[in-house]
C-alpha cells in the first residue's frame, strides 16, 4: 500500500471498472483513501470481486450495473452513485469499447453504439456528477482517452473520433468548469495489455507481444493497467491541482517516436550535414 494516501476520504465513481485498466483503477483508489462506486456492463462477477478486495483495505464499494448503449441506464447510475456515497468528489470516465473496421464498411447502428458508449454516455454521467460536485466543494474529473485520438491507424476511424471527441470535450469543459471548482483532464494511453487484447489479435501470445512491445515501443514494454491507475490518481488529487485541461499521454514514447524511424535502437548509418555542420563526419 502506498505511504501516501493521496485521495483520503474522497468518494470515486470509476466507469467500466469491472475489467481491464478501469478495475485498477478502482483498486488504486482505494488504495490511495478513497471510498468507490465501481460500474460494470457485463462482468458483475468481476466487479464483486474486485469490490471485495477494496474493501479488504479497509474502503467503502459498491458495484453497479448500467449498460451505456442506453442513456437512461447511464444516467441511474450517476443517481445511485450519488445516492450511495452522498457525494462524489472524484469521476473517472473510463468506461469504453473499441472497434475496427475498413471505413466503406462501417455501418450506421455500428456509429451509434461507439458513440453512445464511448461519448454520449459519460458526457451525461459527467453532467449529472458536476451538478453534484458543485453543491459541495467541487471535484476531479478524469477522462479516459487514448493515442488513437491523437495519431492515425487504419481500419480505426470510428474509434478514433470517439477518442478525438473526449479530447476536446475535455479542453472545453476544464475551461468552463475550473473556475467553480471542478477540474477535468484526460489521459490518452498507448499499449496498455488487458486480456481482451488476447481475444482480440489471433495468434497474439504473452511472448509475442513482449517482443512486438520491445521492437515498437521506445521504453521497451507495453504499459499495465497499473501505470494508467497511478496516474488517474495524480489527476485526481491535490498533486494536481493546477493542472486543468490536459490530456497527458501515457505511451512508453510511442508518439514522441517519428514514424518514418523504424530502427530507434541501433545509430544511424545517415549521416546529414556532412558538408555544412562541422564535425558530422563521425568515424
Amino acid at each position: 500500500m502506498s505511504k501516501q494516501r493521496k485521495l483520503e476520504g474522497k468518494k470515486a465513481l470509476v466507469t467500466g471498472s469491472d475489467i481491464g485498466i478501469g478495475c485498477e483503477i478502482a483498486v488504486e483508489f482505494a488504495r490511495q483513501g478513497a471510498d468507490v462506486v465501481l460500474h460494470y456492463c457485463h462482468h458483475q462477477s468481476n466487479a464483486l470481486k474486485h469490490a471485495e478486495e477494496i474493501k479488504a483495505l479497509g474502503r467503502r464499494a459498491i458495484v453497479i450495473g448500467a449498460d451505456f448503449n442506453d442513456l437512461g441506464q447511464a444516467q441511474s447510475l450517476a443517481a445511485q452513485a450519488i445516492d450511495a456515497m452522498g457525494v462524489i468528489d472524484c469521476l473517472v470516465n473510463n468506461a469504453g469499447i473499441t472497434f475496427n473496421c475498413p471505413f466503406l464498411a462501417v455501418l450506421s447502428e455500428q456509429f451509434d453504439t461507439l458513440f453512445n458508449v464511448n461519448v454520449r454516455a459519460p458526457y451525461f454521467v459527467t453532467q449529472n456528477i458536476v451538478e453534484n460536485m458543485m453543491k459541495h466543494e467541487g471535484g476531479t474529473i478524469c477522462n479516459i482517452s487514448s493515442i488513437h485520438g491523437l495519431q492515425g491507424a487504419p481500419e480505426h476511424s470510428l474509434y478514433a473520433a470517439t477518442k478525438g471527441a473526449i479530447i476536446a470535450q475535455t479542453r472545453a469543459l476544464a475551461v468552463e468548469l475550473a473556475h467553480k471548482g471542478v477540474r477535468v483532464n484526460a489521459i490518452a494511453p498507448g499499449w496498455i495489455s488487458v486480456e481482451n487484447h488476447f481475444r482480440a489479435i489471433p495468434g497474439l501470445t504473452e511472448d509475442g507481444a513482449k517482443q512486438g512491445a520491445y521492437d515498437s515501443v521506445p521504453v521497451a514494454r507495453y504499459g499495465i493497467p497499473r501505470d494508467v491507475a497511478l496516474l488517474a490518481a495524480f489527476l485526481c488529487s491535490e498533486e494536481s491541482a493546477f493542472m486543468v485541461g490536459q490530456t497527458l499521454v501515457l505511451d512508453g514514447g510511442t508518439t514522441a517516436l517519428m514514424s518514418l524511424i523504424s530502427n530507434f535502437r541501433d545509430e544511424s548509418a545517415a549521416r546529414f550535414g556532412v558538408d555544412y555542420v562541422p564535425n558530422a563526419q563521425r568515424p
